[in-house]
């Protein structure tokens, strides 16, 4: 039976590869008649010689304010000696002589005194940018609270010491390489590994209207023609109206308004994701009904709604030179959601829409300009970021009180009736709403399910993926689900999701795919998609090649690197370019250990504390000395005592030089350090199995089970350690194979226990 299941997977595969290898061959495009000259920035002060009313919407924005230089009319924060007090620092806020410093003091005493470079935001909360050293941008997390009017912690209550990836002078707040890009317009950034130097440079603080529209000066050149025929876009490379460029005016926007990752080549000309990887729906940054949970933005949470599914775009609501409502909130929304079914625009599909007066009590049942009359508090939930911003979620869902109780996700009425019994509020909405049906098609419960290796796991997961009408970033989420049940119908999925069209679902499905296919077949996949004509799509394919062949050891075509390599020297003001650069020197068959090493130190560099090159380079040291390695790994994990990661690779090196009893040691410290890992706990556990501790073994192995039901490893490893002859472990192991089987019945390994 599993040699058929293969053999039928096997030849999807085939047909995929080949279908794949007829959808390869580029298309000619016709030549541009007014790019033949490299689009240029300028001076955009021009743009309000004849886009006098749009400059003025603009000006006052938080676009416009997004980062200044500093002076009286820019700072909002007092600068007169004020202090600020954090867990193991002092801010004292200063200026002389019309510059700005902060001076901050450790608890060791150590003073040091820092300009301001720049304002950054302007409300609720302005920050400020601090010249740490020649070019190097540090965010301070100590900022202003423009309503309140006083000094706050960004981090409060999280014990933010100099150790911790929060704090302000660690790599998550180097503003050049995590913000200014966003609140500028033409940014970029180089970075001297020999001098250790990050340089800055952007055509305007603020994002201007190049940051949109794109560099202008085959518009302007058209502008100041006389009487030439307008060029397509107008000289731009891109349009941004509604309906006909309606996607790219939403890929425009979520440079900024998403959660992504660079990809190093922002230029304008392509897609979002030819610049970006955008957050999939992940249980760390999503809630499991796809609310916002951790700082998303909004793009993520938009992918999901209908709105976006019936051509809705974000000018349809927001003005985007001043960055405000297009009218008062209520009427943003009733431009579409009226009795007579009339929307603004042409693009806007109404199939689907009911005519109601959305904006009357008998559909809100709440009093007129009162907070639950308002669209926003029912079907655009808030949650607070950076210690005072209250942002909107983006997915315009809609409330569900009981399933909200059932799977543990935010709930609109819940969290405004917060003093109300919980049945109080679902007995009145069920009255008000008789016929009422979750509007997600099932979503939420599959993902629930899937999540938590719920009964039915397999089969809620498959429903979802047959949808038709199923959002792609949906579509994705419930994918990368897909490799903790392996079951022949979801690794069809997985597979048939690889000729997606929308780039996140073929993302996905490519992670997917490269849990269970046999190398060779992985290795024709990863072929073809190297050749993608999206950048996201041939980047995963090249790491999951890159990967592959340091599991086989099968040498790989260097020319298959070399975007990738591109993509780390434009990033090489991160640790992590610097690292995967080091990776790759690694896979050439002449190994050459020094260049490896100058790209981990350039990592260090950057960010002492980035585990990744923490762990490569007591690997490399190991290499040539066993013992040296693993004195480098004992100091790094003396320097930074909170790291797990660190700790388990102490663990294992502690391992492979014989010491078991020193190794298991620093297992239980990362474990204890990271509890919610689960690979943490079955290494700790197979550990203490070998040593002879069985029954510490099996109860780890039960309460990290009990934690996260769908891990497969953790649950084979606990079975073969229960002893099916004893009388108590053997019905232990029927509850765990009847568990197994209510999730995913499918599962060919499960079968082979079934028969026992």
């Amino acid at each position: 039976m599993l040699s058929l299941r293969w053999l039928t997977l096997g030849l999807i595969v085939l047909a995929l590869i080949f279908t794949l290898s007829l959808g390869m061959t580029p298309v000619p495009t016709a030549p541009s008649t007014h790019q033949s000259v490299a689009l240029q920035w300028v001076d955009e002060t021009t743009c309000q010689q004849c886009h006098l009313d749009q400059v003025k919407e603009w000006q006052g924005s938080h676009h416009q304010l997004a980062m200044l230089q500093p002076d009286t009319t820019s700072v909002r924060g007092p600068f007169n000696g004020t202090q600020f007090q954090t867990v193991d620092e002092s801010f004292l806020f200063f200026n002389e002589a019309g510059r700005y410093f902060v001076e901050t003091q450790k608890r060791s005493g150590t003073k040091m005194v820092y300009p301001v470079a720049y304002t950054f935001g302007w409300e609720p909360l302005q920050q400020y940018l601090i010249e740490t050293e020649p070019g190097r941008l540090q965010a301070l997390s100590v900022a202003w609270d423009t309503e309140r009017e006083q000094w706050f912690h960004l981090y409060e209550g999280a014990q933010v010491d100099a150790t911790h990836p929060l704090h302000w002078q660690q790599r998550s707040q180097n503003a050049n390489t995590q913000c200014i890009e966003c609140h500028t317009s033409g940014y970029s950034m180089t970075y001297s590994p020999k001098e250790h130097r990050m340089e800055s440079q952007w055509q305007s603080l603020g994002v201007g209207c190049q940051a949109c529209h794109g560099q202008a000066s085959h518009h302007l050149a058209w502008a100041q023609s006389d009487g030439a025929q307008a060029p397509d876009h107008y000289g731009f490379s891109r349009a941004l109206t509604a309906p006909e460029h309606g996607q790219q005016q939403l890929e425009t926007c979520a440079q900024c308004h998403s959660r992504r990752t660079p990809l190093g080549a922002v230029d304008g000309q392509g897609s979002f994701h030819d610049d970006y990887l955008l957050s999939l729906l992940t249980a760390d940054l999503y809630e499991v009904d796809g609310q916002i949970s951790d700082e998303v933005f909004e793009y993520g949470s938009f992918l999901q709604s209908k709105m976006y599914q019936q051509g809705v775009v974000c000018s349809d609501c927001h003005n985007p030179h001043s960055a405000q409502f297009k009218m008062p909130e209520i009427a943003t929304c009733t431009q579409c959601h009226n009795p007579t079914n009339k929307v603004p625009r042409e693009g806007i599909q109404t199939a689907s829409l009911k005519a109601a007066n959305y904006a009357g009590s008998t559909h809100h049942f709440h009093q007129p300009e009162s907070s639950g009359a308002d669209c926003r508090s029912c079907h655009m939930p808030s949650k607070t970021y950076m210690g005072n911003d209250v942002r909107h979620d983006h997915s315009f869902s809609v409330p569900n009180p009981t399933q909200a109780l059932t799977l543990g996700h935010s709930d609109a009425c819940l969290s405004c009736h917060t003093d109300d019994d919980p049945e109080i509020i679902i007995t009145a909405f069920t009255e008000w709403y008789p016929d009422f049906t979750p509007r997600d098609g099932g979503y939420a419960v599959a993902m629930y399910n899937a999540r938590g290796g719920q009964a039915g796991a397999v089969e809620a997961l498959l429903q979802q993926l047959m949808r038709e009408d199923l959002p792609p970033i949906r579509r994705a989420a419930l994918l990368a689900e897909t490799p903790h049940y392996p079951a022949p119908q979801l690794q069809q999925q997985a597979i048939l999701g690889l000729q997606h069209d929308d780039p996140l679902v073929r993302r996905s499905a490519l992670n997917a795919v490269a849990e269970f296919l046999p190398p060779d077949q992985l290795q024709q996949i990863l072929t073809y998609l190297q050749a993608d004509p999206v950048r996201s799509i041939r980047v995963t394919a090249t790491e999951l090649a890159v990967e592959q062949t340091r599991q086989t050891g099968q040498p790989m075509d260097p020319s298959n690197l070399t975007e990738l390599i591109e993509i780390q020297q434009k990033l090489a003001g991160r640790p992590e370019a610097h690292y995967t650069l080091a990776t790759l020197l690694q896979l050439q068959p002449m190994l050459q250990p020094q260049q490896v090493s100058t790209h981990l130190s350039t990592a260090l560099r950057l960010a002492p504390d980035y585990t990744p090159a923490l762990v490569a380079q007591a690997e490399l040291i190991e290499q040539r000395d066993s013992s040296e390695g693993l004195n480098y790994l004992r100091q790094e994990v003396e320097r930074w005592p909170n790291n797990a990661d660190l700790q388990f690779a102490l663990a294992l090196a502690e391992i492979r030089n014989g010491d078991l009893a020193a190794g298991t040691e620093w297992l239980i410290v990362a474990r204890q350090r990271a509890p919610e890992n689960d690979y943490y706990a079955y290494v700790l556990a197979i550990a203490w199995h070998d040593q002879g501790q069985i029954g510490a073994a099996k109860n780890l192995l039960r309460e990290q089970l009990e934690k996260n039901q769908r891990n497969r490893q953790l649950r084979l490893t606990l079975l073969n350690y229960l002893d099916a002859n004893d009388e108590s472990q053997a019905e232990e192991r029927v509850r765990l194979i009847e568990q197994w089987s209510r999730q995913n019945p499918n599962d060919a390994l499960l079968k082979a226990y079934l028969r026992e």
